[in-house]
């Protein structure tokens, strides 16, 4: 798998981006794995979402906050500079437990990513991504097309999530945001432990040694 950081880029950039791998892998192309951090963007499921927007989208738009209809499951959600994102690119098909496995290995990459860190993270029974206690750090929505995935996991490493002020996160009402600098804070920590680079390195490193051990057991 060949593991592409795109910095910092749009959503749409992105997402084509992504459509144009999907359609490499089909034809019998390398997967990718796309690191990246997005302009501020606020995006909805295949199901909707734009029901929790708490601003409309001229508003947003007014303070350079895009509004975007993806092609994943889940509800809204919002992505920002601060935030790692992972978009893997792989082939499901013959992959044992198929989507719902891969959905876990997206969660189990944040947790793994970060207990690096120090900081606890697991799932909460109900609600999908990455808690840490009754505090939701990571999100994942995941696309599938003829079983190669897109779209991906999106963690929360910077203190600044004002941006998830302008909507319900994840549709779900009174939910926390929190991240992985604001977590080791509470711990007593310096939040600078959790900069940018070192979190994309331990997601990258925690998805490509999950999918080694996966395939180590096959």
């Amino acid at each position: 798998m060949r593991v592409v950081d795109l910095g910092l880029i749009s959503f749409a950039e992105a997402l084509a981006l992504q459509e144009a791998a999907v359609q490499d892998v089909l034809d019998g192309g390398e997967e990718r794995l796309f690191v990246l951090e997005h302009t501020p963007v606020v995006t909805f499921g295949r199901h909707g979402g734009e029901a929790f927007l708490r601003f409309s989208p001229d508003e947003l738009r007014a303070q350079g906050i895009d509004c975007a209809k993806a092609t994943r499951g889940g509800s809204v959600t919002c992505h920002f500079p601060g935030q790692a994102v992972l978009y893997p690119v792989t082939r499901l098909s013959g992959r044992p437990g198929g989507l719902k496995s891969f959905f876990d290995a997206l969660e189990q990459t944040a947790i793994t990513a970060l207990a690096e860190l120090g900081i606890e993270a697991g799932r909460s029974p109900g609600r999908p991504g990455v808690w840490v206690g009754p505090r939701k750090i990571a999100s994942v929505g995941v696309g599938v097309r003829r079983w190669v995935s897109y779209h991906g996991l999106a963690l929360n490493v910077g203190p600044d999530l004002s941006l998830f002020s302008m909507i319900t996160a994840c549709g779900l009402p009174g939910v926390q945001m929190t991240s992985a600098a604001l977590e080791l804070e509470r711990l007593g920590k310096p939040a600078a432990q959790a900069d940018m680079q070192t979190m994309k390195d331990a997601l990258v490193r925690a998805f490509l040694d999950g999918a080694r051990g996966r395939d180590n057991e096959q």
